[in-house]
C-alpha cells in the first residue's frame, strides 16, 4: 500500500490549495479515504472522509463549507480543494485508507501572510 500526498505549499490567508494523494497497491475504489492534519504541537485530526463512491462525504466543522474533497477511482487519486485559508490551517496534511492503516508521508500547508 502506498499514499502519495502533494499539492502543499505556502498560501496567503483567503487562498486556495488543491490537495492530491495518489494511491496504489491495493484496490482504490472499495475504500473509504480520509484527509487528516497535524499542527504543530497539536494531535492529528480527521478534516475530510468521503466513501468508496464518492458519494457521501463527511467534514471536521472548522473546515465545512471551505473544504472539498473529492475522489477520481479511474486514476487511484482522492482530492482536497482547500478555499478560505487562514491560518489555523496551516499543518501537515496526510491522506489515509483508515480500515488499511497506511498513511502517506504529508504535505505541508503553510498559510501566512
Amino acid at each position: 500500500v502506498q499514499l502519495v500526498e502533494s499539492g502543499g505549499g505556502l498560501v496567503q490567508p483567503g487562498g486556495s490549495l488543491r490537495l492530491s494523494c495518489a494511491a496504489s497497491g491495493f484496490t482504490f475504489s472499495n475504500y473509504r479515504m480520509r484527509w487528516y492534519r497535524q499542527a504543530p504541537g497539536k494531535e492529528r485530526e480527521l478534516v475530510a472522509g468521503i466513501g468508496s463512491a464518492g458519494s457521501s462525504t463527511n467534514y471536521a466543522d472548522s473546515v465545512k463549507d471551505r473544504f472539498t474533497i473529492t475522489r477520481d477511482n479511474a486514476k487511484n487519486t482522492v482530492y482536497l480543494q482547500m478555499n478560505s485559508l487562514n491560518v489555523e490551517d496551516t499543518a501537515v496534511y496526510y491522506c489515509t485508507a483508515p480500515t488499511l492503516n497506511s498513511w502517506g508521508q504529508g504535505t505541508q500547508v503553510t498559510v501566512s501572510s
